[in-house]
């Protein structure tokens, strides 16, 4: 940058508020061998076929290349996700929507407007009502509702929702979706978006709790009470599970490893001793208990399904007192668990 004469490099400085197209760049004064020097020491960045400064997060760099690329349209689906802290999931699976890392952008219906899908982009045409948008980073993005209903009309079940959840835990009303879905009632995947959305439970804590819940779902298990509490006869249990079939006694824990990582091997120690004390104190309530990970769930869920019904075979069986329990509202965020903020996810493909 300082080998620019002054006066180019302050016009230059006064223009990085947007992205620059080339020929902007050469009336702005710089030449050819000027932008390849700049892009090479990283003071200019180049996205979309747009150039913009170099100090920019590289990410929020891509995806405003891709705007000013593509005029009148938003950031939408998984980006708008990825802008708002919006949790989402993909098993990596060889169908799943869009190229991984492209950047997903909506545009309103016109003659001279097609979806797109290419590595780096995928383009959808749709209606956006000021409803639906929002400003996120200083970038037009689809507000979380629409995002997410969005996202439930093209994803499967188990993936959609992990982002159902998630937003109903950041306190999305239900009928903010709804009134969503409304808007898209003749839409494609609307039903799959609909199933996703009443399926939704703002008390799973993890992608995991989500994925989970899902796979009982699909295996035609019955609905488990979720962050049950126990009494243990003077007061209620500090600790929640985060499935419990009361007609079968029987507990369920999705355990990601990422609870029991920590800095020193008396750490971990120490969190492994209190996972255990943990599992006693649930064993002397005379209740089956079945763990399970992430290789189960996304894995082999037909086999964590079997697990889970041997585990109410057993239950069934027992003849020790009954469990005093309770859960938290789905309707009253003020006693919802807080969604854990560094979720234990695994790479996608």
């Amino acid at each position: 940058m300082e080998r620019l004469r002054r006066e180019v490099r302050d016009r230059l400085l006064a223009a990085f508020g947007e992205p620059l197209r080339h020929g902007q760049l050469r009336d702005l004064g710089l030449g050819d061998h000027d932008v390849q020097r700049l892009v090479r020491n990283g003071s200019l960045q180049r996205a979309h076929g747009k150039y913009l400064d170099g100090a920019i997060d590289p990410r929020l760099a891509t995806i405003r290349g891709a705007l000013a690329a593509h005029p009148r349209s938003v950031v939408s689906h998984q980006t708008a996700a990825e802008l708002s802290g919006l949790r989402v999931w993909s098993d990596g699976s060889a169908d799943a929507p869009g190229p991984s890392g492209a950047v997903w952008l909506t545009c309103e219906p016109g003659a001279d407007r097609r979806n797109k899908t290419r590595g780096d982009l995928v383009l959808r045409r749709a209606t956006l009502p000021p409803a639906d948008l929002l400003v996120v980073q200083g970038l037009p993005t689809t507000s979380v509702a629409r995002t997410t209903v969005d996202l439930a009309r093209r994803l499967p079940l188990a993936e959609a929702v992990v982002t159902v959840d998630h937003a109903l835990a950041r306190e999305v009303r239900r009928e903010e979706l709804e009134s969503v879905l409304r808007r898209q009632r003749h839409w494609p995947g609307i039903r799959r978006a609909q199933r996703a959305i009443a399926f939704g439970d703002p008390r799973s804590e993890s992608a995991l709790e989500s994925i989970a819940r899902a796979r009982f779902e699909e295996a035609g298990l019955p609905a488990p009470v979720l962050q049950a509490q126990f009494w243990d006869g003077q007061w209620w249990a500090e600790e929640r599970v985060d499935y419990w079939w009361p007609q079968y006694r029987t507990v369920g824990e999705a355990d990601g490893l990422a609870k029991f990582e920590a800095p020193t091997v008396k750490q971990r120690r120490r969190a492994l001793r209190r996972a255990f004390e943990r599992d006693q104190r649930l064993a002397d309530r005379d209740l089956e208990l079945v763990h399970f990970g992430w290789e189960d769930a996304v894995l082999r869920p037909g086999d964590l399904a079997d697990r889970v019904k041997a585990a109410f075979a057993r239950g069934a069986r027992r003849t020790g007192p009954t469990p005093r329990w309770r859960t938290t509202d789905p309707n009253d965020p003020h006693h919802w668990p807080r969604p854990r903020t560094a979720p234990d996810l695994p790479a996608t493909g």
